[in-house]
């Protein structure tokens, strides 16, 4: 099951422990692709955040892995599921 995954941070201070969240980010993205769960990210230009899209087994897995995400605190999300077209 695919699904597009749009997050942005919520309007918090820039703190020590937001920044590493955020650079922490590059090194969670780059396990997940290596896992062939994170098929594609972006960053969306204007945007502080990105979309990624996720292709999991399960809504369970979909959970536990947005939850892993290590700026699960700081930021809002948007999920889509994904269908191809036909």
């Amino acid at each position: 099951m695919k699904f597009l995954i749009l997050w942005s941070f919520k309007k918090v201070a820039l703190t020590p422990d937001l920044v590493r969240a955020v650079l922490d980010m590059r090194i969670y993205a780059k396990r997940l692709k290596d896992d062939g769960k994170l098929e594609a990210y972006y960053h969306i230009v204007g945007r502080h955040g990105g979309a990624w899209i996720l292709n999991v087994e399960s809504n369970d897995e979909l959970e536990n892995l947005i939850a892993g995400m290590p700026v699960y605190n700081y930021a809002e999300y948007e999920i889509y599921p994904l269908t191809e077209m036909r």
